[in-house]
């Protein structure tokens, strides 16, 4: 009889226990949860695909591309050749382009494709000399689909570029970079015609400045870059992430003709001077002393003498062929470039010193400048095909 009250006893609280934790997890459920460890899964967040890890819109060229793309233009162009058309121009698609009265194309032509930059509202186009050299017609396409036969206003083959007229009203057209502040491993863009698929726009960096004895022109301070550049850009745009033309787009370094990822640009500053000069002059106007110059092998700054023009300003201040020139001035004389350069940007009648060194003596030379003459080549490396 006793256990038999025990185990009332015991049961009847473990039951009145049973009910008051029921009671208190029903009415006061964080009392039960105090103490307990807690894991909680965070519910999974919207992430909007154009942002970066930083909450940041990654960068879009979209509007420098609207600046330009409208000033950039394809140009096709119709050569007098006995050889047979080039297969790809039988595309129907250029049928239009080059046909004569009768509706048929001439099959003693044959047509290839540039771009260009149209530079004024006058209809100046600024492209590679080499689009054009030669080309007995130039058609030119503007991006809003008109288009207008070209005339040549000037050429320069020494730098390569030449400056085209068009005759249609309001025109779009952009004003090139006045600074040369860009940097290698500044964004560029470039803006062309590859292999007449259309206007297209490739993308990449600033490779290296003032790229030079490459072979490709007499006056080299070529961009480099890895945008692409192919069959078809050379006279295009090469902008900068602001939209503005830093570089017109030239040659390719390929052994293909395809892009290789290493692709030239002539700066925007001697795109500028070669303009002016064909538009105001109707050629560009350079200085000249009338030598033939190749590296010095010395251990020294300076360049050999090894050819002296006749009657040129070199000639008449006493240089003979294997002087060795190390000033210009007071400045020392870097290189075979650099002295062309530098005497090319000074103006005709121009008084200049020049020292150096004759059978290992001191000499010094006092020369007037002369205009230098259309299409004179410097000699210079041979490289592998570009353009």
């Amino acid at each position: 009889m006793r256990f038999r009250r025990i185990t009332r006893f015991v049961l009847s609280y473990v039951l009145v226990g049973l009910v008051v934790a029921a009671a208190v997890a029903w009415l006061a459920p964080d009392l039960v949860e105090q103490g307990r460890p807690v894991v909680r899964i965070d519910q999974p967040t919207e992430v909007d695909p154009g942002l970066n890890a930083a909450g940041e819109r990654p960068a879009s060229y979209a509007n420098a591309v609207g600046e330009a793309t409208p000033s950039v233009v394809n140009i096709y162009t119709s050569t007098q050749t006995t050889d047979p058309r080039n297969a790809f121009f039988d595309d129907p698609l250029f049928d239009p382009l080059f046909e004569n009265p009768t509706g048929e194309i001439d099959p003693d032509l044959e047509t290839s494709l540039g771009s260009g930059v149209l530079v004024s509202d006058a209809g100046h186009i600024l492209t590679s000399n080499h689009v054009i050299e030669g080309a007995q017609r130039i058609r030119i396409l503007l991006s809003d689909g008109r288009t207008a036969m070209a005339t040549i206003v000037g050429t320069d083959p020494e730098s390569d570029l030449a400056v085209l007229q068009i005759d249609l009203p309001d025109l779009p057209h952009v004003t090139l970079a006045a600074s040369n502040s860009h940097r290698v491993g500044d964004i560029v863009l470039a803006i062309g015609n590859p292999f007449g698929v259309g206007q297209t726009v490739t993308q990449g960096i600033i490779s290296a400045l003032g790229r030079s004895e490459l072979g490709l022109a007499t006056f080299e301070n070529f961009i480099q870059t890895d945008a692409a550049i192919n069959p078809g850009n050379s006279g295009g745009a090469l902008i900068n992430a602001n939209g503005e033309i830093i570089g017109i787009n030239t040659a390719i370094f390929s052994q293909s003709g395809a892009s290789t990822g290493i692709g030239f640009a002539i700066p925007a500053a001697l795109a500028q001077e070669v303009l002016t000069g064909i538009i105001e002059n109707g050629r560009v106007i350079r200085g000249w002393i009338g030598v033939q110059i190749q590296p010095a092998r010395e251990v020294m700054p300076g360049v050999r003498v090894v050819n002296v023009l006749r009657g040129g300003p070199a000639d008449e201040a006493g240089l003979e062929a294997g002087d060795l020139i190390t000033h210009l001035e007071s400045a020392p004389v870097r290189g075979v470039r650099a002295l062309l350069n530098d005497v090319s940007e000074r103006a005709p009648g121009d008084t200049v010193s020049l020292r150096g060194q004759r059978d290992g003596e001191a000499q010094s030379w006092r020369l007037e400048i002369a205009e230098r003459p259309p299409n004179l080549q410097q000699q210079g490396p041979q490289s592998p095909p570009l353009r």
